[in-house]
């Protein structure tokens, strides 16, 4: 959410938020709706203060007088009556078109409105040349009887199970993921899958991406990310400077409907329902420096989990119509899928300065004094089973056995390879 006075202050920054983050919403609608809001309010408030007045005068008045004064104290508060819910209804409004207002792309940041306007920044890693013929990942769980992979009698469609090694595999990378960012300074946080809608609002995936959230009843969603909690933990709260940077990396289970997927990668292990994820989160103080440093932290740390399990990568910078409308940038690690011959998005990193802050109240108070919101970004550490599939692929041999990456094999028992 952009601060109101900012947006009547620039509308034209604004408009053209708008058009690059192809958000559909008339700013005019929005700008109408504050005049009402305002004209509205300072009637609302001049006739409290009429009341206010005529009830102070009431207790001094002599019978006569007070009986009109109650009289014209009766019709302000029958005024107020009628006015008062127009009043909240407006404001309501007004909110609703608030939380539709996209973020300020950076500078920098490429200008499209979809994927193809996406900048490859640059790669890391060979990939991978066999003397064999490689199998897709899905072949090589069939192969070792490592999953299931429609299980839709059971739990619906694009669920799956993983079985032996694979799930001890699977298992061993949310614990290396969390040990590496516990390395970092980072405080792990194991959060509910479950969150209320004021949570999705925090992070601004409602209003805009409500569709891809599972209610499970009236103001209960299963999330799609564990920034939704870590996002919401301290709303409300004020925080000191000794407090910042808060730096959470958070476990759950993940759940995402993908209404707009239908059709699109629904074999194997690259689309799924139901995920886990290890999610790096910082909250820190309202400094574009500071922001950037963490940025760039962020980044780094999701780079060095996936050199460690030696997978190539490359890194994208998402255009304005491709990163979202909270944010000020994101930038995707997409690792190589040998049999598909392209690189897929594992991590995002995202940055949203106080756009985040101020939909879900983060605030802290400075060494002057002053609350003020705080700016927001966070990236995935690790997410599975999505990156099963690289790293099968990248490791296998031709008997179809897998190589353990060093990294994983101390939380494998030393197991060298999978398979055997």
């Amino acid at each position: 959410m952009l601060d109101l006075d900012f947006i009547v202050q620039n509308p034209d920054v604004v408009r053209r938020a708008i058009e690059v983050k192809n958000v559909e919403l008339n700013l005019d609608d929005l700008l109408t709706k504050n005049d009402e809001v305002k004209a509205l309010l300072v009637e609302v408030e001049e006739l409290r203060h009429e009341r206010n007045v005529l009830s102070k005068r009431t207790g001094n008045a002599s019978p006569d007088e007070r009986k009109a004064l109650i009289a014209q104290s009766r019709a302000v508060g029958e005024k107020l009556k009628e006015l008062e819910p127009g009043l909240r209804e407006k404001q309501d409004q007004l909110r609703d078109l608030l939380l539709l207002v996209p973020n300020m792309a950076g500078e920098d940041e490429p200008v499209g409105p979809d994927e193809e306007s996406n900048v490859e920044l640059r790669t890391w890693g060979e990939k991978p040349a066999f003397g064999f013929q490689p199998k897709d990942h899905v072949a090589l769980l069939e192969q070792r009887d490592w999953a299931v992979t429609s299980i839709g009698d059971v739990a619906g469609s694009r669920t799956y199970a993983l079985r032996g090694d694979l799930a001890l595999l699977e298992m061993s990378l949310w614990r290396f993921a969390l040990d590496y960012m516990v390395g970092q300074g980072f405080t792990p946080v194991a959060l509910p899958s479950l969150a209320r809608e004021a949570a999705f609002i925090g992070t601004g995936h409602f209003p805009g991406s409500r569709d891809e959230a599972y209610e499970l009843e009236e103001d209960l969603f299963l999330s799609g990310t564990s920034e939704v909690g870590l996002n919401y933990l301290r709303s409300g709260q004020i925080l000191s400077p000794a407090d910042l940077p808060i730096r959470d990396a958070g476990f759950s289970s993940c759940f995402r409907r993908e209404a707009g997927a239908a059709g699109k990668d629904v074999r194997g292990l690259l689309r799924v329902h139901q995920f886990y994820k290890v999610e790096q989160y910082v909250a820190c103080l309202p400094d574009k420096e500071e922001s950037n440093r963490w940025f760039e932290t962020l980044l780094a740390n999701a780079e060095a989990l996936v050199q460690a399990l030696e997978i190539p990568y490359r890194i994208v910078r998402l255009s304005t119509g491709e990163m979202g409308a909270g944010k000020v940038r994101m930038w995707d690690i997409e690792c190589w899928v040998p049999t598909a011959g392209e690189y897929r998005e594992t991590h995002s990193v995202s940055e949203f300065y106080d756009w985040q802050a101020r939909r879900a109240d983060l605030r802290y108070r400075d060494e002057e004094g002053r609350v003020r919101y705080l700016y927001t970004l966070n990236n995935t550490a690790i997410a599975t089973p999505r990156i099963l599939a690289m790293l099968l692929e990248v490791h296998q041999q031709e008997d179809g056995t897998v190589r353990v990456p060093p990294a994983l094999q101390p939380y494998m028992s030393g197991k060298e390879v999978l398979g055997v």
